[in-house]
């Protein structure tokens, strides 16, 4: 299953040096001008409802989404097509909630939003630090799966220094694209992207289907027995267990989806680049449609990897999954007597996979970079009265930064098993990111002391029960098999850290409305005064 052809070698690698040159070449050409804000942040608002639309869809399907939640399904089943559910119902939930709020409020960064009605450091500085608390590992989670990815594609044999190589390759190209290519030239990487990710999971698809003659019923009764499991397959249970408080873990795993994939700062910064509301609400249905399309694709393949691949060889090469739709573009492809269909879908599925890497760690530079440059730099240590193009050249520097520190952290990591990481920050997503957004965008009574509560209080819970969960230790899948501090018996935080960020804002506003009256009530009459243009864009 892994042994490839010379040809087939040197096609992969003529197809990645194209799209490198090609998507690099664009950001050189669509970067912003050197003293200008609002190109580098929003690229001048200039993309129409449809491109921007495609961003935010490319932005919000990660690697993780492409490799690991395909994995699941050829490896879980009913669980994995729970989670990719989940996946487009969190888009949905921003859709209808919170994008026209946040497009009104925003201007740059999450901190923008926040900082609206409780200006002030402490505000910039909370929004910042949990900005990179929610993106710095998903950075690594990324990162270090790309050097396994890269050797796997590319039939390098599976050492540390060919996996650091690549993993050195790749944050490097994400550095260029960020601070190269700002909002503007992320986006076209972003567009890119998501044409090729649809496009080659659609044939992929069409092929599993072809092989099945149409059956979806013949797929599944074949998954069910490549995967091993029977019946099982199509029951909740194979991923985390079947006793109630697996079964409570996988709807708090599942809930920690639908809050917080979305509330991710990469993806709501995509929203302030939106021309106005109309625009916004448009480019979040064709956003919301591409992620939809996608995640019943990727059902499709992983469903086929299980039938036409089988468990077996699935998890000989990765315990997890991930190269499963690698797997299956081979068995597609044809055999022996096949080699140049198996060249070519193989080498346009590699390729998917790259460009998926590239973007998505490129998009997630941007945002921790931004937040660094705008939050921090500009209003926190400079109180907004940095120049544009010291602020500019702050966020090229510390796109340099923050990718030379996720890199050293990938290279570090990359022999444990991180995925553990696309949790946390998807559990800090749900319990801060989320709550804070919402009690500011809609609670007219939230101060300043419950939002820093509620960002540091439920990026504090969801981390801590992260590193006390059965995810870290005392499981033989986990980070540290070997160890055993399991105090909280679950995987994912969410059913105890959201109700806790949640409930973090409440008291600390409430602690305010008793002990600092003046205070929240400034804090109410700056909220009313813009609640007409944030909730229905009145000017």
């Amino acid at each position: 299953m892994t042994d490839f052809s010379s040809g087939t070698q040197a096609t992969v690698l003529i197809l990645f040096t194209t799209l490198v040159t090609v998507t690099l070449l664009m950001c050189v050409m669509a970067g912003p001008d050197r003293d200008d804000l609002t190109n580098f942040y929003t690229g001048y608002r200039s993309l129409t409802p449809f491109k921007n639309g495609l961003a935010i869809a490319g932005d919000y399907i990660s690697a993780a989404t492409v490799l690991s939640t395909t994995g699941i399904i050829a490896l879980a089943g009913y669980d994995g097509y729970v989670l990719a559910v989940s996946t487009a119902l969190s888009l949905v939930l921003l859709m209808f909630l919170l994008a026209e709020p946040l497009r009104n409020a925003g201007r740059f960064t999450m901190g923008d939003v926040l900082a609206r009605n409780m200006p002030g450091r402490a505000v910039r500085i909370a929004a910042c630090v949990v900005t990179l608390s929610a993106t710095l590992p998903f950075l690594v989670v990324q990162l270090s799966g790309a050097g396994s990815l890269l050797t796997f594609i590319l039939n390098i044999p599976h050492v540390a220094g060919a996996r650091t190589v690549c993993i050195v390759i790749v944050g490097s190209l994400m550095i260029l694209y960020a601070a190269l290519g700002g909002m503007r030239g992320t986006a076209l990487i972003q567009m890119i992207k998501i044409v090729l990710l649809l496009g080659t999971s659609a044939v992929v698809a069409v092929l599993v289907l072809h092989r099945f003659d149409w059956s979806p019923g013949d797929v599944l009764r074949a998954a069910q027995h490549g995967s091993g499991a029977g019946p099982a397959f199509l029951q909740q249970g194979l991923q985390l267990g079947t006793s109630g408080l697996d079964r409570l873990d996988f709807v708090g795993l599942q809930i920690t989806v639908v809050l917080g994939v979305a509330c991710l700062p990469h993806i709501t910064m995509r929203l302030y680049s939106a021309q106005d509301v109309p625009a916004v609400r448009r480019s979040m249905s064709w956003a919301v449609g591409t992620v939809t399309t996608f995640c019943l694709l990727v059902i499709i393949m992983g469903t086929g990897a299980a039938a036409l691949v089988g468990s077996r060889y699935i998890t000989a090469a990765d315990p997890h999954g991930r190269t499963s739709v690698l797997m299956l573009s081979q068995v597609l492809g044809g055999a022996s007597d096949s080699s140049a269909g198996s060249t070519i879908l193989y080498s346009a599925v590699a390729g998917m996979v790259f460009i998926t890497l590239l973007s998505s760690v490129a998009g997630m530079t941007l945002a921790a970079a931004s937040s660094l440059a705008h939050d921090l730099f500009a209003h926190a240590a400079r109180r907004g009265e940095a120049e544009p193009r010291t602020e500019m050249t702050v966020a090229a520097w510390t796109s340099v930064a923050v990718g030379t520190v996720a890199i050293g952290l990938s290279t570090l990591v990359q022999n444990w098993d991180v995925g553990v990481l696309t949790t946390l920050a998807i559990c800090i997503g749900a319990s801060a990111v989320a709550p804070a957004l919402t009690y500011s965008l809609f609670w007219r009574g939230f101060t300043r002391t419950g939002l820093l509560a509620t960002l540091y209080g439920g990026a504090a819970c969801a981390l801590l029960l992260m590193a006390l969960s059965k995810a870290v230790s005392g499981t033989p899948s986990a980070v540290f098999p070997n160890a055993d501090f399991d105090l909280f018996p679950m995987q994912s935080t969410g059913l105890v850290s959201i109700p806790f960020g949640y409930l973090a804002g409440w008291l600390g506003s409430r602690w305010d409305h008793r002990r600092r009256p003046a205070v929240s009530g400034e804090n109410q009459r700056l909220y009313e005064e813009s609640e007409a243009r944030l909730l229905a864009a009145v000017e």
